[in-house]
């Protein structure tokens, strides 16, 4: 990989013509005022990574432009945006008057909640335009996947259905998700489920990604990363836009979004209508994806109130089950062993097995599906009290619910709370049947921020959010071949749960000279309660109740107009998820909440040519909720706490503007997931020994890869189109936290090809055709597994499992804009 990237590079300069190159001051002043504005944005030819920030004194130079004509646009919050065509031949200077908006747009929705320009945090940004580029139908975590220290899988093997990503090898569960400010993670399981909002990134204007604990935000604290999301904000203009794209696997997006503009300079609303459908690599690993998006505003000078409401339903085949590792491998000497005790299959099964594919799934009922519709509803209020202070605040409500189906072979009727079926001199004891486990929840509450700035030096931020999640889990039996005394509508089990989470957070922001320093610290009270039944667990009732506060403090140090360094430390903890109590191993105690302090050092630097940053870290952990390599009969990770634990990592984002047609985008993280002093419990498969304990001094978390490495080289022979190539790398991963390499997920290097075209005709205002080949190499790679077994005598046996990603395979996309 390593020399893949150099010789690349070293082919991109030889490539490079020799031409004049120019520089170009521009100053940026309010229009009525002439007063400078600092931070105002510069964009050359509509290209995010020739993009800067004016200086204090409203002064922006851009340098090494080519002879010729460019586009240049400059932008800033609250005002209009001056676009204008330039032929620069030689060195030029020019003064922009921005004219002031006579209303507010809602990017003030966000402030509180992400981290601003030089931070003294490790973040990055994702543009609209570098979202649309992308948005062929797959999750938001593929849209993401250029990202340093990213990594993300299907269960499908293609991008769409189930998916899920690691941030530093930290899973959903510890990836805090706001929409808007609001929180988007499960308030059970912390995890975010992108296939509930299928197509989101349609109706996306930006994402902030903040690696680490981040900057305090509304929900629960983050482990691994933050995710900030901002739905659509103010389009000015009336506009119609139909997406559509077809690809490889029967795979169709297709997508209506239309805006009415402003009307009467106060009004303006947005609708999309999505729906995404595909079979899947995997076998019948299809989805079915269906949602809408609706927002309307009142924008006024000194008030915004917006109310949004989007829906999201998704029926996707089951795939969690994974391909056992003799179908991956080829090595097909333990396949017996695998049907008899990995997958407990025999007769015809067994012999579907037995000739098999690496897209062989187990489930072949033809309804062994997962349905669940999500709607949520959001009003965001705005007051601009003074120019110094700015009150946000938000009401929001999710309703979700929705149930697998699944078939269950010869289960005992007892397991449901049956009596034996008596026929003639014959007890039958076990049935087959058809069950359906169901979640049904509420998920409500209100965010609040001010936002004070009495002046250029500083800003106070004080925000926090009171939310409260109702939830039910059951499970029906909807058909049975000996049907026993049960009727259709009995619940075999039935649990509640009630969770309360207040938080409050404060955020200062003090300029010095060349100083910027950061202090924030965030309050939550978590109050949960969990009782009843489970399908395994019974009669359980748990009340847990936490108090955390968490600090964070950092400066940067502005070492001239294209480079700053910056440090920061943060705290945090984290509570355990319900099925961290369910689920848990029964000779383990009770989970504890995680704690962590974070350590973050970098280096950044921008300019017209370069823009990279350098990030070390540590993540230092205790009582770290760690997966065991197990996973429940839902897919879900077995997790269980450790003692001592971090990850420590260098991290490295950069873009190379080689010339107007040719751009270099690199990522690269190196890091180290450990384990201190842990005992590993393996116990006995024939349940006649007792556990075999094993420690280890130092062993590497599970499903942490130390290896990330990702490139996008981008060429323009004209203006309308371009060729990306997309390269990922991710180094080894183990499946358990024994480090051992026959119980690991092997390193994997894929391809993809990205051909952009935009153009106008007849009338249309833009059409966009994009071809997007994956996996070009057709490399056969796994992305994700787990694996569980135990000691027979003196040997261990394990029985590992995979979810291989799909070969090569296309996505062909039209997007037109009227």
């Amino acid at each position: 990989m390593i020399k893949f990237l150099i010789c690349s590079a070293l082919a991109t300069v030889s490539i490079q013509i020799a031409v004049a190159q120019h520089n170009l001051t521009i100053k940026t002043v309010d229009k009525n005022t002439q007063r400078p504005l600092q931070n105002a944005s510069v964009s050359l030819d509509g290209q995010a990574s020739f993009t800067t920030k004016s200086d204090k004194d409203g002064l922006i130079k851009l340098y090494n432009i080519q002879k010729g004509k460019h586009s240049v646009q400059v932008s800033f919050i609250g005002y209009h945006t001056w676009t204008q065509n330039l032929n620069i031949e030689r060195d030029m200077e020019l003064t922009v008057q921005l004219d002031p908006k006579t209303i507010r747009t809602e990017e003030v929705l966000v402030v509180s909640t992400r981290a601003k320009k030089n931070a003294p945090t490790t973040f990055k940004n994702i543009s609209k335009e570098e979202i649309s580029r992308n948005n062929l139908g797959q999750d938001i975590p593929y849209l993401l996947n250029q990202t340093p220290s990213v990594q993300v899988n299907s269960d499908a093997g293609a991008g769409i259905g189930y998916t899920n990503m690691t941030i530093r090898g930290s899973d959903n569960q510890r990836i805090n998700v706001t929409l808007n400010g609001i929180p988007l993670n499960d308030a059970e399981s912390m995890g975010s489920f992108f296939v509930n909002l299928p197509d989101f990134a349609s109706s996306t204007e930006s994402i902030q990604v903040q690696r680490g604990i981040g900057t305090s935000t509304n929900g629960a604290g983050s482990f691994g990363a933050s995710l900030n999301i901002q739905s659509n904000t103010l389009a000015e203009k009336p506009y119609v836009e139909l997406n559509n794209s077809f690809g490889s696997y029967n795979t169709w997006k297709n997508t209506l979004k239309l805006g009415t503009g402003l009307i009467n300079d106060k009004f303006a609303f947005n609708a999309r209508l999505s729906r995404i459908s595909s079979n899947g690599y995997i076998e019948r690993a299809s989805s079915d994806l269906q949602s809408f998006y609706i927002d309307g505003g009142y924008y006024g000078k000194k008030h915004i109130l917006k109310g949004i409401v989007f829906w999201g339903k998704e029926k996707t085949y089951q795939a969690w089950n994974g391909v056992p590792e003799p179908l991956i491998t080829g090595d097909r000497s333990r396949m017996d062993d695998y049907a008899d005790n990995g997958l407990y299959i025999s007769g015809t099964e067994k012999d579907r097995f037995m000739n098999a594919g690496r897209n062989y799934n187990l489930y072949t009922y033809k309804n062994q599906t997962d349905n669940y519709t999500q709607k949520h509803h959001q009003i965001h209020y705005t007051n601009i009290l003074s120019d110094k202070l700015t009150l946000n605040t938000a009401l929001h409500y999710t309703r979700g619910y929705g149930y697998y189906e699944e078939m269950r072979p010869g289960d005992k009727l007892s397991k449901y709370g049956l009596p034996d079926v008596i026929i003639g001199q014959d007890t039958i004891k076990k049935t087959d049947l058809v069950r359906r486990r169901w979640l049904d929840n509420y998920f409500y509450g209100m965010t609040y921020a001010f936002n004070y700035k009495p002046n250029d030096q500083l800003e106070i931020i004080w925000g926090g959010a009171y939310n409260q999640y109702r939830g039910k889990h059951y499970g029906e039996v909807i058909w049975a071949q000996y049907a026993s005394t049960g009727f259709i509508d009995d619940k075999y089990y039935f649990g509640k749960s009630q969770k309360n989470d207040f938080s409050n957070f404060l955020k200062v922001d003090y300029k010095l000279d060349k100083w910027i320093l950061m202090a924030d610290v965030q309050y939550r009270n978590v109050d949960y309660r969990m009782y009843g039944d489970d399908d395994k667990v019974k009669n359980y009732n748990y009340h847990p109740k936490f108090n955390f506060l968490n600090p964070k403090a950092g400066a940067t140090y502005l070492l001239n107009d294209h480079a700053n360094i910056y440090a920061s430390y943060a705290f945090a903890q984290k509570e355990p998820v319900r099925k961290d109590f369910i689920e848990k191993n029964s000779k383990l105690p009770d989970p504890t909440p995680e704690k962590m302090q974070d350590i973050e050092i970098g280096y950044r630097f921008n300019n017209t040519k370069f823009e990279f940053g350098l990030n070390g870290y540590g993540m230092f952990y205790n009582d770290q909720l760690i997966p065991t390599g197990e996973i429940s009969d839902t897919g879900s990770p077995i997790r269980q706490n450790v003692k001592n634990s971090y990850r420590i990592g260098l991290e490295f984002d950069g873009t190379w503007n080689i010339s107007k047609q040719l751009n270099w985008k690199a990522t690269a993280s190196f890091s180290q997931n450990r384990i201190k002093n842990f005992e590993e419990i393996v116990k006995d498969i024939n349940g006649v020994s007792p556990d075999t304990k094993i420690f280890y001094s130092k062993t590497d978390i599970a499903l942490s890869p130390g290896t990330i490495l990702s490139s996008n080289f981008a060429y323009s022979p004209i203006e309308s189109l371009t060729f990306s190539l997309l390269s990922k790398y991710v180094g080894r991963q183990y499946l358990d936290n024994s480090s051992a390499k026959e119980r690991s997920i092997s390193s994997y290097f894929v391809n993809n090809l990205l051909a952009n075209y935009s153009f106008t005709a007849l009338g249309i205002k833009n059409i966009n055709a994009t071809l997007q080949i994956n996996n070009i190499l057709n490399e056969k790679y796994e992305t994700n597994g787990y694996t569980f077994g135990g000691m027979d005598g003196d040997t261990r046996k394990y029985y590992n499992f995979y979810f291989p990603q799909a070969p090569t395979n296309f996505m062909l996309g039209l997007n037109i804009k009227f």
